[in-house]
């Protein structure tokens, strides 16, 4: 028999397991055994999209990638049925579990410490010894798996969308309602601190409304002037 690289042959005499061979070349062997070839060589295996709902109970769509290759030709050979198949149910059968123990995000969990969408390496690792615990049983080495596709299923997309938008402007709002208050209370420090102007605290309230509007308004002020004195 030949081997090629990156190829092996299990071979099997009247049902007794002989062994493996795996180096490249020309060999000659009992004629009475049989043999089953097997590659060794890395394959791919390109998820279909799967939808499940989240931690959270959202509805999701997520696919991934997965490098793997055959590490125990026993195992391969014997302890699974079809170990190919094998590798494609388990490997959906991992990523469903994966995407069911984590929110997409944390807009519904502020405390979560890992989402999907975050996640990155770490996730990534999660889900890589999930396929090693669940294909090792048929000798198969995880080598890589990456999320290639991840969203919110079309049905709540938009809602989700939305409520991503209002959730950014809110926090920016945030941020500029804080700066205005700290830039009409540097000015009202200024005003007293040199002496510029003395204000009463009705004076003091419309200054204040007056630079909130400013600051914290979209469009620019139309500036008014007074043509008379501050308190006419």
């Amino acid at each position: 028999m030949i081997i090629q690289p990156n190829h092996s042959r299990v071979l099997n005499f009247f049902g007794k397991y002989v062994g493996t061979v795996k180096d490249n070349g020309l060999f000659f062997i009992n004629p009475l055994y049989s043999s089953q070839k097997m590659s060794l060589r890395s394959e791919n295996l390109q998820g279909q999209t799967l939808k499940v709902n989240d931690k959270m109970g959202n509805p999701i769509e997520i696919a991934v990638v997965i490098v793997w290759k055959v590490g125990d030709t026993y195992k391969a050979a014997f302890d699974v049925e079809r170990y190919s198949d094998f590798v494609k149910m388990q490997s959906e059968a991992a990523v469903r579990h994966l995407a069911m123990s984590f929110p997409y995000d944390n807009l519904e969990d502020d405390h979560a410490p890992i989402t999907l969408r975050e996640g990155g390496d770490k996730i990534n690792s999660i889900l890589e010894q999930e396929l090693t615990d669940r294909l090792s049983k048929a000798g198969i080495v995880i080598q890589e798996a990456r999320i290639s596709h991840l969203a919110y299923a079309s049905e709540i997309a938009g809602a989700m969308l939305q409520r991503q938008q209002a959730t950014a402007i809110v926090a920016a709002r945030t941020k500029i309602v804080e700066g205005a208050v700290g830039m009409v209370d540097l000015a009202l420090k200024k005003l007293s601190e040199e002496n510029i102007v003395e204000l009463d605290d009705e004076r003091k309230a419309a200054m204040v409304s007056n630079l909130m509007v400013v600051l914290c308004g979209e469009k620019a002020a139309t500036p008014v002037l007074n043509a008379g004195t501050l308190y006419n």
